[in-house]
């Protein structure tokens, strides 16, 4: 059977299996990874990042899962962007910013100095943006253009609105909200009350240019027509590649430029990123949607990928791979392994990490072209892999020390990957390297450590000079300031941040390569020991099934 018809097959199979789900009804389990991630799109000039729950920095890596709790600081002359869904954050330089809470409906973001612009597509009834500065929590409350800027010395937040609405308080004189939109902007000094003085909103800058460079790649993509707009790095697609309309997928995307010998999932690292624990991280520029969304398939020569149909929202995925079997495949080459494959279309995603059965629906529904029952999984024991001959295999060492595969790859012959079961995950710890990156410098004493934060539930008070002023220009950027920093205040409180990954270790060496559950994460908050795992780990074969 060819390649095409066998995929075919396999997805008919499965949708004819699956029990129709009304998977909106179902309540949410708290413990599921979100089904949205923001990636890293720009790092331009010296960019740091600090994982959730840790005090290392590491450099910023492009096309790099962040999440809750993850920190960006731009040096002088920095810029970075941030995708999440139909929003792009983007930060000039001598700016710190924490993603404090992303999750399906919930974004968070926490400045404690310098700039930010949001440029914000779409914003939909259920969800709420939530912008956190040491002078009060910002509510942006409609799709637009915004600017924020804090100052160095973190006392004063200036809010600039092109386009939008953005909620600052309630007024102390008549119980009205203040808001600022389309054309406005408002000095805010203070926290309780809030000062609130209007002034003439600041001509733009570079900065500003930059940005509305980036919104014009992003508004007019001709990609739009095959992906949803919620897939972060669409418009990276438009000039790298070509789209081609099929029968048996739909649309497919062809990567133009890459290597004779380029497979999907060889060409980037391993990094640990939690929830999910080992993340892919592809090298090209337009590395993330074709990597995080959809499957590949190889049609004649070529690689393309298949984004699947649009949905209202599409699920995140740190790689739609699976997994060998290292131990078997080491026999072959001489020492400990790690080996991966491409998922195609029709082929279930079992993730390695803790989720539940709706989230195993959500995250395949839309490559499998119907609602997806996780009974499936376990039934169909003769599911064949298509894209087996394209493995990648590594030494393990390669693979948990985060290094870039390309150049490392062992030859395995392909009747012994063909025979070799699939693994639920690989079986190696991450080193720090592959949690933290490449730990090159240690950003100022400003950002040394993270900044404290205090959650105000009720909207704030706010006392307001009315009569419009003239903005003064903003002092010199200065790259210390004392410390403590003022906290940042916010309107909801953050989630638990994340265990250190250094207590987190003794843990994971348990069941090397999957990440803690939930639980096993409390419990270490609360200084207990982790406990053990309570998840099955599946594959689709029930024979490699085991707890």
């Amino acid at each position: 059977m060819n390649t095409r018809k066998s995929t075919l097959c396999c997805a008919t199979l499965l949708l004819c299996l699956a029990t129709p789900l009304a998977i909106e009804a179902q309540a949410p389990d708290n413990g599921d990874p979100p089904g949205r991630a923001a990636r890293l799109s720009v790092v331009d000039g010296a960019v740091s990042f600090q994982a959730a729950g840790d005090t290392v920095w590491g450099d910023a890596t492009l096309n790099y899962t962040v999440t809750s709790g993850d920190r960006l600081y731009t040096d002088k002359d920095a810029r970075a962007e941030l995708e999440v869904g139909s929003l792009a954050i983007r930060l000039s330089d001598n700016t710190d910013l924490t993603v404090t809470n992303l999750t399906d409906h919930f974004v968070q973001l926490g400045l404690s100095a310098g700039t930010a612009r949001l440029s914000v597509y779409e914003l939909s009834s259920a969800d709420t943006l939530e912008v956190d500065t040491p002078n009060g929590a910002l509510m942006v409350i409609a799709p637009g253009d915004y600017r924020f800027d804090v100052s160095p010395d973190d006392s004063t937040t200036v809010v600039a609105v092109d386009r939008g609405r953005v909620s600052v308080g309630t007024a102390t004189d008549n119980g009205a909200p203040e808001e600022v939109t389309i054309g406005e902007a408002m000095e805010i000094q203070g926290s309780d009350p809030l000062r609130l003085t209007w002034i003439t909103k600041p001509a733009a800058d570079a900065f500003d240019a930059w940005s509305t460079a980036r919104d014009s790649r992003v508004t007019e993509s001709a990609s739009t027509r095959y992906v949803g707009r919620d897939i972060p790095g669409y418009e990276d697609l438009d000039d790298a590649g070509r789209w081609e309309v099929t029968a048996a997928y739909g649309p497919v995307w062809y990567p133009r430029g890459v290597a004779v010998d380029w497979v999907p999932y060889r060409y980037g690292r391993w990094r640990w990123v939690e929830p999910w624990g080992w993340t892919w991280v592809e090298d090209e520029p337009w590395g993330f949607a074709p990597f995080h969304y959809g499957r590949w398939v190889l049609v004649g020569s070529a690689w393309g990928w298949v984004p699947g149909p649009i949905v209202p929202r599409h699920y995140y995925g740190p790689a739609f791979v699976a997994f060998v079997d290292g131990g078997q495949v080491a026999v072959t080459v001489g020492g400990p392994v790690e080996g991966w494959f491409p998922l195609a279309p029709g082929e279930p995603f079992v993730p390695w990490y803790h989720y539940s059965d709706r989230y195993l629906n959500y995250v395949n529904v839309t490559n499998l072209r119907g609602h997806f029952d996780v009974s499936v999984v376990s039934r169909y024991s003769n599911l064949r892999f298509v894209n087996r001959r394209a493995a990648t295999v590594v030494s393990a060492e390669v693979f948990r020390g985060g290094e870039p595969i390309r150049g490392r790859v062992l030859p395995v012959n392909e009747t012994v990957i063909e025979r070799v079961p699939v693994a639920p995950h690989p079986r190696v710890l991450p080193t720090e390297t592959a949690v933290f990156g490449i730990r090159r410098w240690a950003p100022p004493a400003m950002v040394a450590r993270r900044p404290p934060m205090i959650t105000r539930s009720a909207p704030p008070r706010v006392v307001v000079t009315r009569t419009p002023a003239t903005r003064v220009p903003p002092p010199a950027r200065v790259e210390t300031r004392s410390l403590p920093s003022r906290p940042i205040i916010t309107r909801r409180a953050p989630p638990a941040q994340n265990v250190p990954f250094s207590r987190r270790v003794p843990a994971m060496q348990q069941h090397p390569g999957r990440p803690l559950e939930p639980q096993q994460q409390e419990n270490l908050r609360r200084g207990k020991a982790a406990g053990p795992p309570r998840d099955r780990e599946r594959v689709p074969d029930p024979k490699a099934e085991r707890h």
